[in-house]
């Protein structure tokens, strides 16, 4: 009887977080997400489904807008992080552990407060653009912040990471002698790296691409921080709905609006990938 309580027992403390703290938390949403009224009023369960299509409606600009960061953010991480996991999986050597933590050392300060270090940085007369000002290399009128390069060049340093380390896990389990056999077939480097190292990598891409993408489309504060009133995106709208304007069932309505299309996204990103060869790649 232990023997078979015991794997449902240990389940239980994680399924009784999950279910507190995420699944009780999404109901109370969902039905705010179809409420009507007003924070004197009150707020009363209509089932009013409208309230998607309006949120959509009114910010469909800004929901746009951070796909579309979301993806750029997303491609310049696959970018940057493949060549330095690469290089710490094939030539870090005994110092492996070393450069992990000086990737990850970053995130040992608040993430605000390095999205406001980027602020210093790319100000008009920061340390980057002010002596190139000076120098009469760039117009005095040029500026990078308040502008869509600055939030997301903001959310590609704050989330490379989540992208370097699934890629370097996978690169990691590359046997090299796999590598050498085809070199010993005549395929040449480059050859070797397309035909071998890529396709046994890819989980580790559909992992960092999945870590990335969501939490970034749904980030604020690069985006209030870097950005102006012509870079909103859409976590900026709903962190407005809920504690500025008091707007509950649409804040709640556009979160769940996200959620699904971001759903509906990976899926689609899944089934082009193909999950099941990932799967089968990973498990080799």
């Amino acid at each position: 009887m232990r023997r078979r309580l015991a794997p449902y027992l240990l389940v239980l403390p994680g399924g009784l977080w999950l279910a507190i703290f995420f699944v009780l938390p999404m109901v109370v949403m969902l039905s705010f997400s179809l409420m009507q009224g007003d924070v004197v009023n009150g707020f009363q369960l209509t089932w009013h489904w409208q309230n998607y299509t309006d949120s959509l409606s009114a910010y469909a600009d800004q929901l746009i807008r951070s796909l579309v960061y979301g993806l750029l953010a997303t491609a310049a991480c696959v970018l940057l992080a493949y060549p330095a996991a690469y290089w710490i999986a094939f030539r870090g050597g005994t110092r492996k552990s070393t450069y992990l933590f000086l990737m990850l050392l970053p995130f040992f300060v608040s993430f605000v407060l390095r999205t406001f270090s980027w602020k210093f940085l790319l100000a008009d007369d920061g340390i980057v653009l002010g002596p190139l000002k000076h120098a009469g290399l760039l117009p005095e009128d040029f500026h990078v912040l308040a502008t869509g390069f600055a939030v997301v060049a903001g959310l590609t340093y704050n989330y490379l990471p989540f992208m370097v380390l699934p890629i370097y896990v996978a690169l990691e389990r590359v046997d090299p002698r796999l590598i050498e056999a085809a070199q010993d077939l005549y395929a040449g480097r480059a050859q070797a790296f397309l035909r071998v190292v890529l396709p046994l990598s890819v989980p580790g891409v559909f992992a960092g691409v999945l870590m990335t993408f969501v939490p970034v489309s749904a980030d604020y504060v690069n985006a209030t921080v870097l950005g102006g009133t012509n870079n909103t995106m859409i976590g900026n709208v709903i962190q407005n709905l809920y504690l500025v304007n008091n707007d509950y069932p649409q804040a709640a309505a556009l979160s769940f609006a996200l959620m699904a299309i971001l759903l509906l996204g990976i899926f689609a990103y899944a089934r082009a990938l193909g999950t099941e060869d990932v799967l089968e790649v990973a498990a080799r």
